[in-house]
């Protein structure tokens, strides 16, 4: 059946990216790909969520140090999201067309608690914004700490489903590691 709409010819080509971008990356990283290793990385990504946490709230006293300290945040940040994207096969954000039913069950689960937890995080920022706006405490710091922090919590949710799914899914089965 021919696609019809603009939201069908999209999904199509999301679907085609993605299987193309699929038979790239299966042999990147196969010792990578067993669920203790791709525990690891979720552990690793966490401990990197708790320090860009304190880089926000370092910058809200002190904007000499704090800024510096975003950088080696994102710097363990990209490299361990990318490797456990590979390793999981992005099952976090793959089109219904390539999954079965259980996987798109199971992805389903993931992003709803992905949204509960980018919904429930980001309103601590908010909250804290909102108090010292309307207070008038604070320096001119506190956009920026606030804007750290808003942007931290927007980036658990956005990984949380992939994490969950890392974290919950089986090894692979031997023949699906290509060599």
């Amino acid at each position: 059946m021919p696609e019809t709409n603009l939201i069908e010819r999209y999904q199509g080509f999301r679907t085609r990216r993605f299987l193309r971008n699929e038979s790239r990356y299966q042999t990147w990283l196969p010792a990578w790909r067993s669920r203790g290793r791709r525990r690891i990385l979720v552990v690793a990504l966490a401990l990197t969520f708790v320090f860009m946490i304190a880089v926000g709230i370092v910058c809200h006293f002190d904007m000499v140090v704090g800024p510096l300290l975003w950088l080696p945040a994102c710097l363990f940040f990209l490299p361990l999201w990318t490797i456990l994207q590979i390793v999981s096969s992005r099952q976090g954000d793959a089109p219904r067309a390539v999954l079965d039913e259980w996987e798109i069950q199971q992805r389903n689960s993931a992003r709803s608690i992905g949204l509960t937890v980018t919904q429930s995080l980001t309103f601590v920022p908010a909250a804290y914004l909102i108090f010292v706006g309307a207070v008038g405490v604070g320096s001119e710091s506190v956009p920026y700490a606030g804007g750290l922090l808003v942007l931290t919590t927007l980036i658990i949710g956005g990984c949380t489903p992939a994490m969950i799914l890392g974290w919950t899914q089986p090894d692979p089965e031997p023949d699906d590691i290509a060599p």
